[in-house]
């Protein structure tokens, strides 16, 4: 069809219909021209759906003259008639209708042209627009434009969008203008949102060259109409490639079209034409074969509005793994747009873009319910792929293999039966803004060195896992939310080395990130919270980089190092977990720098049953328990940390614990800086241990230890106490300004005490109970308070300068007069003045506070003012809470 562009500045007489008229500029007086038209395709007659603009002139002769016989028109063939149009029935079933003879003749020779001038004048202005729209309704698209033409009124009447809306609506079934907006785009845009005045008339231009396949119906080629139908889909393509006409446009009407075998080379546009829901009223379906092929040459086509399905024959023997609904193939890049694809074959894919250049964009596409893969893409194929819904499938919903390299943006895939989206065999991909949920397994698979890039997507609520990368799979994930999956957040195992940043990895029913069986990856920047078990997970000889992380209110603990596990851990934030900060247990050796581990409502880090590894830089702080605890066998390095405010004390080392603790600051500490128990021997060498609220270093029930130039001191209560059958080992330290004694041994304990410097502790320097004989030698013990002397010579009670919360050492009794039991003990002075004359038991020399001066006896203490409401006296410091193992699989 010839193209006709109409400028709107220019207009030429129209040819009089009377033999030996001359084709003349003309200007008609009284009568106003059209409005300039929009341009337009014009048909084979030369006329656009605008019209074609007429120039005034004093002999022109208006074919529109209710006085002339109308210039002579093709019938209108019944195949025209579109069942439901009234109008175009009404016409042809009017009966003949004569005209009522008039006084005035037609011709111009006889009556001049006044009376023609009368009656064109009646039509143009004195008819009501009622009227005129009725019989404009009667007339097809190109009449309409022709027209319009006449004058502005027949222009404003003839542009009525309720008459063109009926013509659309006949001729193309939608329920809204369709626009052309660009090469591979169509859009629907209702009317009110539309930037044109007759939105109908503007989708009727914009699409009028277009050709029709609605079996059954005959092309209309007459002056008012000219469309071409077709049977089927192949003639439609065969009679655009005759033509070859550039990127035609096919409109593929409401019906099942079934049985042809579609290949695509050129650039046609197909689309789907129904009212209501487009796709699922335009169906094209085979049963062997794919449904539609695009292959080399197709780099502009598209597909739109319409529903791909292929269905095999059960029955048949063919193999159908390489048979699609929609197959890409090389150096195909066309648009697929808001199709329905199915396919009921339980092999190979519903779609599959394969090749070198296989480069389509797929978007707004329902790949759903199939019983195979959804969406294949392999063998270095790329694509774009947007706001696609792929759900409900029998395998993955998306496969990406062997080099392939898509790009996929705003897709919902979920309730799969399988994984979400598969990635393997070398397979890429960048995968933005997909929300991913609900798949039987996990929602992002990667594996054998596929390495997508995944940014902005929500995955969650996963059977299983959310993120699964292994064997030797790779991938950044970066941005994403993944949270409330039944198993890991993330699962990294089998050497591979992903890359996870940035996340929210939250609220999962088990760990957020789970690495084991010799995973690597470098996690980093993510915030992993809530989780059911441990936010890091690492085991089995895996070996990531851990960095840069908030792991924080957990159910259970934040990271979980087990197994032989590895890993480097530094500057991230461990805080507020249910359990321990990090756990680190069973042969396990990672390295922790510089981290935040605090306000955990247990031990900040906790070595046990063979844990290692080293522990550096990091500020652990303000938890319930102790900031660390080591216990059975572990061996860690703890150097250069700041451990404080423990509800618990500062280091717990019990059980046959071993551990280095070097030039770390233990401070501020609710009991002792460092506890030693129970048959545990660490070394403790250029630790400061200071300020304290109970003792600087507490060693008790068989503790040994080497203890080599720390400096201790401002502690509460003794700098160093050794008790009950220990025997630690003290070298070079400084124990200076306690508000107790130096260092106290008490209990059958005893210690190798060597080149110490003691001084200016308040209650002594060393101070032994009955029966202690450490091994000392060079020390300085000087400077020291005595305040304990000064008490007793001042005839003080004890109590008076001790409280409950403190033990100075001396002698204590027990009266028998007053029943006071074995874990009562009254100081010399209260003896002495409160219990004169009772009978009286000496005890021993030994850590104590006067149960006299606190309140506790029957009798009230004279040397002392109110009474303090107390519990029997305790001789050592409170026993530490142990962190009981919780083992996690």
């Amino acid at each position: 069809m010839p193209s006709a562009s109409i400028a709107a500045t220019r207009a030429y007489a129209r040819r009089t219909r009377r033999k030996g008229g001359n084709r003349i500029p003309v200007s008609r007086p009284g009568s106003e021209p059209c409005e300039p038209p929009t341009p337009a395709v014009a048909s084979a007659g030369g006329v656009g759906l605008t019209g074609a603009s007429a120039g005034p002139s004093t002999s022109y002769t208006s074919p529109y003259d209710l006085r002339r016989k109308s210039p002579s028109h093709h019938p209108i063939l019944p195949s025209a008639v579109v069942p439901g149009s009234t109008s175009s029935s009404y016409i042809s079933m009017l009966p003949a209708r004569k005209r009522p003879r008039r006084s005035c003749s037609l011709s111009n020779e006889s009556t001049g042209s006044g009376t023609i001038r009368t009656a064109a004048q009646y039509l143009q202005s004195d008819l009501p627009d009622e009227v005129l729209l009725t019989i404009f309704s009667y007339l097809l698209e190109l009449d309409l434009c022709r027209v319009s033409q006449v004058c502005k009124r027949f222009h404003t009447i003839a542009s009525d969008t309720e008459l063109w809306k009926t013509l659309y609506h006949r001729v193309y079934e939608y329920d809204l203008p369709l626009f052309h907006v660009g090469l591979c785009r169509f859009e629907f845009i209702p009317p009110e949102e539309s930037e044109h005045v007759n939105s109908w008339k503007e989708s009727f231009r914009q699409l009028y060259r277009g050709l029709h396949v609605r079996p059954g119906r005959t092309s209309l080629l007459q002056s008012g109409r000219r469309l071409h139908f077709f049977n089927t889909i192949q003639s439609a393509l065969d009679h655009a490639d005759e033509t070859a006409h550039p990127s035609p446009i096919i409109f593929l009407h409401t019906g099942v079209y079934r049985g042809e075998f579609l290949v695509i080379d050129s650039d046609v546009n197909l689309i789907g034409a129904a009212s209501g829901n487009v796709a699922e009223s335009v169906i094209i379906e085979r049963e062997s074969e794919s449904t539609i092929m695009f292959v080399e040459g197709s780099k502009n086509a598209y597909a739109g509005h319409l529903t791909l399905k292929f269905a095999p024959d059960g029955t048949s023997n063919t193999p159908h793994h390489k048979h699609y609904c929609l197959e890409v193939g090389d150096n195909a890049s066309p648009t697929i747009d808001h199709c329905i694809l199915r396919s009921s074959s339980v092999v190979g894919a519903a779609v599959c873009v394969s090749g070198v250049g296989a480069n389509p964009t797929i978007k707004h596409c329902d790949i759903s319910d199939c019983e195979n893969v959804g969406l294949f893409i392999t063998d270095y194929a790329q694509g774009t792929y947007e706001d696609n819904e792929i759900s409900r499938n029998a395998l993955a919903g998306i496969w990406v293999k062997n080099y392939a390299n898509p790009i996929m943006r705003r897709n919902h895939i979920h309730h799969g039966r399988d994984v979400g989206i598969f990635t393997f065999d070398n397979g890429m991909g960048f995968f933005e803004a997909n929300d991913i949920h609900n798949n039987r397994i996990a929602g992002f698979e990667v594996k054998a060195g596929a390495n997508p890039t995944v940014v902005h997507c929500e995955i969650h609520h996963g059977q299983t896992g959310g993120i699964y990368v292994h064997e030797n799979g790779l991938g950044q994930f970066i941005d994403n939310r993944i949270h409330s999956n039944n198993f890991a957040g993330v699962w990294i195992t089998s050497n591979s080395n992903p890359t996870i940043r940035r996340n929210e990895i939250y609220n999962g029913h088990q760990g957020g990130v789970y690495i084991f069986g010799e995973g690597r990856g470098l996690i980093e920047h993510n915030n992993i919270y809530g989780n059911a078990l441990a936010g890091i997970q690492i085991r089995t000889n895996s070996d990531p980089i851990v960095r840069h992380n908030k792991i924080h209110h957990g159910q259970h603990g934040g990271i979980y190092v087990h197994e032989k596990g590895q890993g480097l851990i530094e500057e991230n934030e461990v805080y507020a977990n249910t359990l321990a900060g990090v756990w680190i247990t069973t042969g396990s050796t990672p390295v922790l720098r510089r981290n935040r581990i605090h306000s955990g409502k247990q031990v900040g880090v906790y070595f046990y049953d063979n844990g290692h590894g080293k522990l550096e830089d990091n500020d652990i702080f303000n938890h319930l328990y102790s900031g660390v605890q080591i216990r059975t066998g572990s061996d860690p390095v703890i150097r250069g940390n700041k451990i404080w405010g423990g509800q618990n004390g500062g280091v717990l080392v019990y059980n046959g614990g071993l551990g280095r603790l070097e030039q770390n600051e233990i401070f501020d500490n609710a009991m002792a800086g460092v506890w030693i128990k129970t048959d545990s021997n660490p070394t403790l060498k250029r630790n400061k241990i200071f300020d304290g609220r109970d003792g600087g270093i507490c060693i008790f029930n068989g503790g040994r230890g080497i203890l080599e130039e720390n400096d201790i001191f401002r502690n509460a209560q003794a700098g160093v106490l050794i008790s009950t059958q220990s025997h630690p080992t003290l070298r070079r330290n400084r124990i200076f300004d306690g508000l107790a004694a130096g260092v106290e041994i008490t209990n059958n304990a005893t210690a190798t005490l060597e080149s110490n410097q003691i001084f200016n502790n308040r209650f002594g320097g060393l101070c032994l109970a009955s029966g202690v004989q450490p091994i000392a030698r060079l020390n300085k013990i000087f400077s020291n308070q005595d305040a304990v002397e000064k008490a007793v010579r001042n005839g003080q009670c004890l109590y008076k300068i001790s409280s409950y919360t403190s033990f100075p050492m001396h002698d204590f009794y027990r009266c028998q007069t007053c029943n006071t039991t074995d874990r009562n003990a009254i100081c010399v002075n209260c003896i002495k003045t409160c219990h004169a004359g009772h009978e009286v038991e000496f005890i021993r020399h030994d850590r104590f506070f006067c149960d006299c001066g606190a309140g506790t006896l029957s009798n009230q203490c004279q040397l002392q003012g109110e009474p303090t409401q107390d519990t029997d006296t305790l001789y050592d410091s409170a026993a530490p809470m142990e962190s009981h193992t919780l083992m996690v699989n």
